[in-house]
């Protein structure tokens, strides 16, 4: 296995508009799997475990006992045939400053890359975990699996971001399961801005424990031909329990379904849903889909939802203070996809930032 990467220059630039520092100066720990083949794992900080799966299972033998296990929690089937996938543990009481980066990368023409992913955050430990997927140019009609399982132990914190930068004919289905027990806190962040065929995503958060609380983040970025039907669900499982599912969504031509749903299996628990959208183009389209559900009275579930335009004088009034049209679009859509909303340091933001800047000069 190599200590460092190196990539083709035509894959360097892709690479890292999907947020992986190739550098690893502001990282923890990397992981790297290129197809089906893992290129790359290490770790640079001693409460960190990472490698691939595969690895893992034969290393580890409670590794074989979280493999699956959040799937059977909820009675649900997931493919097997996966080939690939990281294996990261932070282990107890660790609180862990830079990030753990982690890519998925699309490189041969054809390629249906199917991973399975472990998480495991130990009672009490701290962690920002960025994986960055993506495809090459030499790519074409790519297919992406990504199946991921969280565990969060007791009072575990995990902020996950997860940055797509795929092509126009690439399509993606990622599945995921989150456990919490008491007290973890688990923020999902997920970013989409480039063109791609088609994402299918429905993660999941089960807050087994009291006191547990989830929060879904998702920018989206839908350009001509894309369809991003993006969705997330809590179950309120514990007592005292917390959810939030924030979507913002811009359409510049593609479809967005943006879903959500909350489900509360015990008493006094909280759980809020927003969806905002932009609509820029006549062949937009945006279709917000929120869900609660309880069978208890002691419960505070809410939604709320709102779809437009960007307003002819909001455009007229940055025109007149000498910026172009386009360039009026780009600030009042950084405006409306704030990354504030991702709870991130500000390495992390400053880093997404520029990826959407880039992103919308190209797209507008």
């Amino acid at each position: 296995m190599s200590t460092t990467l190196k990539l083709e220059n035509q894959d360097i630039e892709t690479v890292s508009s999907s947020g992986i520092d190739l550098s690893e100066k502001t990282r923890s720990a990397s992981f790297y799997q290129q197809d089906s083949h893992t290129k790359l794992y290490k770790s640079l900080h001693e409460g960190v475990d990472i490698l691939s799966t595969e690895e893992a299972l034969a290393k580890y033998p409670e590794a074989k006992d979280y493999f699956g296990k959040n799937f059977r929690l909820l009675n649900r089937d997931f493919p097997q045939d996966t080939d690939g996938g990281y294996f990261i543990r932070v282990k107890k009481g660790k609180t862990v400053e830079f990030p753990i980066q982690a890519c998925l990368f699309l490189k041969a023409q054809g390629f249906k890359q199917k991973v399975h992913n472990l998480i495991i955050i130990e009672e009490g430990a701290r962690v920002y975990l960025i994986t960055g997927c993506s495809a090459s140019q030499s790519a074409n009609e790519g297919f992406h699996l990504g199946i991921s399982e969280f565990f969060l132990k007791k009072n575990a914190y995990l902020n996950f971001t997860m940055i797509h930068s795929w092509k126009k004919d690439v399509t993606v289905k990622p599945i995921s399961i989150a456990h919490l027990e008491d007290n973890a806190v688990f923020v999902s962040n997920y970013v989409c801005l480039r063109p791609v065929k088609e994402i299918i995503m429905y993660p999941t958060a089960v807050l087994e424990g009291n006191k547990a609380k989830a929060v879904f983040n998702s920018l989206i970025l839908s350009h001509p031909d894309s369809l991003e039907d993006v969705g997330s669900r809590v179950i309120l499982r514990g007592f005292d329990t917390q959810a939030e599912i924030n979507a913002r969504a811009v359409s510049l031509g593609g479809k967005v379904i943006a879903r959500g749903h909350i489900k509360a299996e015990n008493q006094n628990v909280k759980g809020h849903l927003e969806c905002r959208g932009l609509v820029l183009s006549q062949k937009g389209h945006i279709h917000a889909i929120p869900e609660m559900e309880t069978d208890f009275r002691d419960v505070d579930l809410s939604h709320e939802a709102a779809i437009g335009k960007i307003s002819q004088d909001e455009i007229e009034y940055l025109c007149a203070r000498g910026f172009t049209k386009e360039q009026a679009q780009s600030i009042i859509i950084r405006g409306f996809m704030d990354v504030n909303i991702l709870g991130l340091p500000d390495l992390l933001k400053k880093e997404i930032e520029k990826i959407e800047d880039a992103s919308l000069k190209g797209g507008l």
